[in-house]
């Protein structure tokens, strides 16, 4: 049997490519997901050297991470809403090109201006590339089984992204340039394209309706409004005029969409899609666990470079065996596991887990090493991870119609965005706090300074631990009990 769409010209409209293409197309979307996710730690690594080298401030540096964070978090719900309308193979192929393009202007950025301009396209093209690879993978895997392998395998990439990042960009920033930390996506969109165009068939679009501008300006200005008030939240605290304002007005802003998505005939975001209670505690639990995760990539960081005085590739090397234990439980237990029992089991079930992990982590002291205090963390929160991302990333396209796939994908994305700037804020001023109510308690030495670091960090893993366990009980009460829904389309497809 080919898997080269090419050569089957006679496959009808719906079908879903042969068993050998779709484990291919998989290969093709976990490497253009892995791209998108990898890149909010990567570049995280290089900065420090970039900022040497292009001359900018430290109140400049956020602007590097923050263009990244607008963009994409407030335009995901238009690029998921725009591949459902003009296919998401070919908006998959546009955010792949767009991407690689903007990493390639980031990579020759001669100064400041040209490298936030470069992050913020990239954004707004993995927010086009983001959703359409979901949703792809949601319409070609529609038999249970062969659907909770796929959502296991791509949600380890999910969850292990972060890490992968934080190896790479130690890696390519050492032995070669931080200019690297973006062509390195050059490298892995060439590859992904000529994949895609092989190996990625899709569905002819069946109901192409009128795009929901209302709904579009709400959602970009409400999201863009929330999101840069939790960045400046990190940096001039909560009680700021320029934190307090873009917050509350993007959350009223907003609540304007929601009216707006019940009135409007073709809404960007059908409430139907949020309503469902598998895809909205799967919306839930994603969006806790990924202010939880911070709590892990940003602050673990900070130990093992201040306290340990690991390297940056050392770091990245030690977040490797987290990594292996993501893949481990999402691709074992969360693939075999999810389409028998489904998702109300397992996530709570990871989350505790997780949160079991960072409540270890809060032992760390002075005093301790990686192998004893650093690594059992470690392994217990990624086996737990493992079985939030796989479940979750399934529940949440499990059971829409193709027509709102790409919106439904679009979500999980936006609420993991979202959830992190505000896992970021809280926990950054919540490590500030402690740091600075320890160092004012105790008589000044350089032993305090670093006593003050190390009580920031317990008590961001002890937050973190909470996070994990908030999510575990949304998680148990949102989730239906038993499988997840089978794909509604696939009967109409099998039938062509």
């Amino acid at each position: 049997m080919t898997t080269d769409t090419q050569a089957r010209p006679a496959r009808p409209p719906g079908a879903s490519p042969a068993p050998t293409g779709r484990w291919w197309a998989l290969v093709v979307l976990a490497m253009a997901q892995l791209m998108v996710v990898l890149d909010a730690t990567i570049v995280n690594i290089a900065l420090p050297t970039a900022q040497a080298d292009l001359a900018f401030s430290d109140a400049d540096r956020q602007w590097v991470v923050t263009g990244y964070a607008l963009a994409f978090g407030s335009l995901l719900l238009l690029g998921g809403r725009l591949s459902d309308f003009f296919g998401r193979k070919r908006m998959f192929l546009i955010g792949l090109v767009g991407f690689a393009l903007a990493s390639a202007l980031g990579g020759a950025a001669d100064g400041l201006e040209m490298l936030i301009v470069a992050r913020a396209l990239q954004g707004a093209f993995g927010a086009a590339l983001a959703p359409a690879a979901l949703s792809l993978l949601s319409t070609t895997f529609t038999e249970p089984a062969e659907r909770g392998k796929a959502f296991g395998i791509f949600g380890a990439i999910s969850g292990a992204g972060g890490a992968v990042g934080l190896l790479l960009g130690g890696v390519l920033t050492e032995y070669a340039s931080w200019r690297w930390c973006l062509y390195v996506n050059l490298v892995i969109a060439a590859v992904a394209v000529a994949g895609a165009l092989t190996k990625l068939s899709d569905e002819p679009v069946r109901n192409r309706a009128r795009i929901d501008i209302p709904g579009v300006i709400t959602a970009v200005v409400g999201l863009v409004g929330l999101v840069f008030g939790l960045g400046k939240a990190e940096t001039d605290g909560w009680t700021s005029a320029v934190t307090l304002v873009p917050i509350i007005g993007g959350v009223v802003v907003l609540i304007a969409f929601v009216l707006i998505e019940l009135r409007v005939p073709h809404p960007l975001l059908p409430l139907r899609v949020v309503l469902d209670r598998n895809r909205g505690g799967s919306y839930a639990a994603i969006g806790i666990a990924g202010a939880g995760m911070f709590g892990i990539f940003l602050f673990l960081t900070y130990y093992l470079v201040g306290n340990l005085g690991f390297t940056p590739v050392q770091t990245g090397l030690a977040f490797l065996p987290m990594l292996g234990a993501i893949m481990l439980s999402a691709t074992t237990a969360g693939s075999m596991l999810t389409p028998r029992v489904g998702p109300r089991p397992l996530v709570p079930a990871g989350a505790l887990i997780a949160s079991a992990g960072m409540v270890f982590l809060t032992r760390l002291d002075i005093d301790s090493t990686y192998a004893s205090g650093v690594l059992p963390g470690l392994l217990i929160i990624g086996l737990g991870l493992g079985l939030v991302f796989a479940p979750t990333q399934n529940a949440a396209t499990s059971g829409v119609e193709h027509g709102d796939a790409g919106v439904a994908s679009a979500m999980i994305n936006t609420v993991q965005q979202i959830g992190g700037s505000i896992g970021t804020a809280l926990l950054s001023s919540f490590a500030a706090t402690a740091a600075t109510n320890y160092a004012t308690s105790h008589a000044r030495s350089p032993q305090v300074a670093l006593e003050a670091s190390l009580a920031s960090y317990h008590t961001v893993f002890w937050w973190s631990a909470g996070l994990f366990l908030a999510c575990a009980v949304v998680s148990a009460l949102l989730f239906r009990t038993g499988p997840l829904d089978v794909d509604p389309d696939a009967p109409r497809a099998m039938a062509h």
